[in-house]
Parts: structure tokens; sequence; C-alpha cells
């Protein structure tokens, strides 16, 4: 597959993830508090899948990691907020089955090659390693809201959330410079400065 189309489908996504972080964001300023509309977490579940397969398309286990573990979070907060349900059945079955369905195909037509995800002759071991650390705070940040989200029995984002989101997308930038992937350097920069934002808002909010 040529290149372009590759990082068309990593661009679409990081537009998709930019999307869902200015809607939160401008909800958030209006309310002056930090508000989770749904539109963050269906933007959130499709970006989320077109990465995957762009991660898988570029050999990055990094990435693939990374959406493969906050997938079904974004599922469950639109499950939390009762939104879920209101998608057409045909529709959810989809979004429920298909990222799987695709793994199992490809994983049985040997056309996953583990030692080549983890073995890229354009990523050192040690580069390797970072993005995956970078990915796992990053994705972490979804564990932490999902279950502050779980044990308030609705769905929010919490300080913490943004915290890690803040840390983990510095680091994610070093690994894009490193690697050379406008795909995350571009979509992570403007991350960065709203992460930074609903913290001094959550601030604001408590003070």
């Amino acid at each position: 597959m040529s290149n372009w189309i590759i990082y068309s489908i990593g661009f679409i996504a990081q537009i998709l993830f930019s999307s869902r972080l200015v809607v939160q964001w401008v909800t958030s300023e209006k309310k002056r508090k930090v508000i989770t509309p749904t539109l963050f977490w269906t933007l959130s579940l499709l970006a989320s899948f077109l990465l995957f397969v762009y991660g898988y398309l570029r050999q990055d286990f990094a990435i693939m990691l990374g959406q493969s573990l906050t997938y079904f979070i974004y599922i469950r907060n639109l499950q939390l907020q009762n939104e879920w349900q209101k998608f057409p059945k045909l529709m959810r079955w989809f979004l429920l089955f298909v990222p799987l369905l695709i793994v199992i195909y490809y994983y049985n037509n040997n056309k996953i090659d583990m030692t080549l995800l983890f073995k890229n002759e354009n990523i050192p071991v040690w580069l390797l390693i970072l993005g995956i650390v970078s990915q796992i705070v990053f994705t972490l940040r979804f564990v932490y809201q999902w279950l502050y989200s779980e044990k308030k029995k609705e769905s929010t984002l919490p300080f913490g959330f943004w915290a890690l989101s803040l840390t983990g997308s510095i680091l994610i930038l070093v690994y894009a410079v490193l690697r050379k992937d406008p795909v995350l350097f571009i979509g992570h920069i403007l991350g960065a400065v709203i992460y930074s934002r609903n913290l001094v808002l959550i601030k604001k909010y408590h003070d």
C-alpha cells in the first residue's frame, strides 16, 4: 500500500482525535468547568479504529497497543452516558466485533508477523521501548478514567485523567520526533495545549 494512503488514514484519525478535544474544550470553556460531551467518545471510538489500522500498516506495535487498550473503554463510556443503546444495532455489532475479527483473520492467515512488529529495522529496541512506555502512560489515563467513572456511575474526566494525558502526550511527542512520524507529532501538539488548559480549568473550578 502506498505511503500517501497510509498517512491519510493516520491523519484522518488524528483529525478526529483533535476534533474530540476541540469539542470538549469549547464545551468546557462555555461551562467554565470540564465537561465530557457524548461526541467526545463517539469521535474517540472512530479515531481509535483508524489509528489501529494506521499502526498496523506502519508496522508500529506501540501505536497498535495503545489503541487496543482504549477501544472498548470508549464504548463503555458511551454506555455510561446511555448513548450506546441509541446506536443502530448493526452498527453496535460492527463496532464491537469487526476489530476482533480483523485481528483473528490476519493472525490465522499469517499476515501478522509478530517478529516484524517487534523487530522493525526502522525502530531500534530502545525507541520501541520508549514508544510502548509512552502509549502505556497515555493509555493509563483512560483506565484511570474508566475506574473513576465506574465508581461514580457516570462518565467524567477527572484531574488525574488530564495529568496522565499531558505526561503521555509529551512522551509521545518525543517519540514522534525521534521516529520522524508527522502524524503523531501534529496530533499531540494540539492535545498537549488542551490538556494543560483543562488542568487549569479544574484547578480554578476546585479553588
